[in-house]
Formats: C-alpha cells, structure tokens, sequence
C-alpha cells in the first residue's frame, strides 16, 4: 500500500513514514492534497493531527471534516529542532521556519531577534535558506543532513518534551480493535445554554475518558464550531455514542490502535 505524506524530503512527515518502513512513499506538497490523494484511492496518509507545544494542526482538522476518510491508527514522533545555516550564527539576518515550528521554537527565535518568514514546509525552509544570503532555517537533523546545511544551534524547541502525534488516514474503516482511540465530529445545529455540557454528560456518566476535546470553527458564520472528540474504547461506548447521535450531528472518524515508532 502506497503511503502519502507530506514532502519535500526532509519533513517530519517524510522522516516518520521512513521509520514505519513505509514503501513505496508518495510525497504531497501540502496536507489538503494528502487528504484528496487518499480520496482518489492513491493510497492511505500520514498527517500531523496535534502538536503537545502548538496545538492541533488546522489543516489536518478541516480535510476531516470536509472527506469522508476514516482514521485508522496514532503514531507519536518526538519532534527536535535545529538551527541549521550555511554561515555562522552572528551572520544571520534571516530564518526560515514553518508556523508550527515558529511557535514550537519562539522562545529560542524572539531572543534571537531576527526576521522570520514562515514557509509551507521544514524541507521548504533548507531550500529557501540555501538560496538566500546570510540566512537560516529551523529544521529536524535528516533534513538538515539531506539538503546539506549545517546544524549551528541544537534543540532549539521550547519544550524538550516536544512531540507531534499523527493520524494514518484511509478511504476505508479500519478493521476495528478492542483498544486504543476512537475519534468523532460533533457538528451542533443549534446554540443554547447547556449544549457543550449535555454532549458530554454522555461519556462522563458512563466513566469513559475523553483523551481529547478541540473545536474549530465551522465556517458557516461567527461563533458557529464542530467538536472534535477523542475517547477511549470501553464496553459503554457505543450506548453513549448513540445517546449523542440523538442530541446532535455525529461523524465517526474511526477506532484504531497506536502504532509503534521505531527510533
């Protein structure tokens, strides 16, 4: 089975489907072309969900709502950056950087006090920062190594903890498991007092844990959201996820285990 991720070689993506030993691996620019590729039956995806630093990842939450493609496993990848640059440190005069690795590096970047330009990539940032004088660019140790840019400055996360969970994305449901995660989209069709509270007294009055609660606008208006849901598999799960179905709208985005990464 082919795997699609996001390229150019050297993302974090592209260096997690290298270590799941995925093969063959076909590279999208962005994570809303992963998401129509997986559509159009090229093969399953590999996208970034949530970052423990910067959040979830918006792209990723929008093709969730807008396919229907089912999640089917959660992998964990520890995430480091480096400064990496053809000159030396006090050369510097700009750095590029994805917004997501910005905000995970800002720490380390405001002290440095230099310009950032934000890039759709970690590749993307080496290959801007090789054609441009006296510039830098925040990147993972194989990107680093693969478009030949030294690393001048380790580990320049704000949290060593740093770690990005993804999601493996298919056209079809998983086979089901009997642990892990199940994911769901709540899409309310009405604004009242009480609403958030009542979807879940659900899973709380049946002792079940949600992992994960996020909402994201809608795009139908101000002030109008859909719910993201992570809960974990226990026997009461189905009673309470047809409890919610009579409350509101429910999109069920699959069950699936945790997949090991390798180091």
């Amino acid at each position: 089975m082919t795997t699609i991720t996001l390229g150019p070689e050297g993302t974090f993506s592209h260096e997690l489907a290298l270590r799941l030993k995925c093969d063959p691996i076909m590279l999208e620019p962005t994570i809303h072309s992963i998401f129509a590729s997986v559509a159009a039956g090229n093969g399953d995806g590999i996208v970034p969900i949530e970052n423990s630093e910067a959040g979830g990842v918006g792209e990723t939450l929008d093709g969730l709502v807008q396919y229907s493609l089912s999640i089917t496993g959660e992998m964990y990848l520890p995430i480091h950056h480096n400064l990496a640059s053809l000159v030396p440190l006090d050369r510097i005069r700009v750095i590029y950087a994805h917004p997501q690795t910005h905000e995970q590096c800002s720490g380390f970047l405001d002290d440095l006090k230099v310009p950032v330009i934000h890039t759709s990539s970690n590749a993307a940032s080496a290959i801007e920062a090789k054609k441009t004088p006296n510039a830098g660019a925040i990147l993972s140790v194989s990107a680093a190594a693969i478009y030949h840019m030294p690393v001048i400055v380790e580990h320049v996360e704000n949290n060593p903890e740093n770690t990005t969970r993804f999601v493996r994305i298919s056209k079809d449901p998983g086979p089901g498991c009997r642990s892990g995660k199940c994911s769901i989209l709540i899409d309310p069709d009405t604004d009242r007092a009480g609403l958030l509270y009542d979807l879940l007294g659900v899973f709380a009055r049946r002792n079940i844990n949600l992992t994960r609660i996020e909402s994201r606008p809608s795009k139908r208006g101000m002030g109008k959201y859909v719910f993201f849901l992570d809960y974990a598999i226990s026997g009461p799960a189905d009673e309470a996820l047809r409890e919610l179905e009579a409350i509101t709208a429910v999109k069920n985005l699959g069950c699936y285990p945790r997949i090991g990464v390798p180091p």
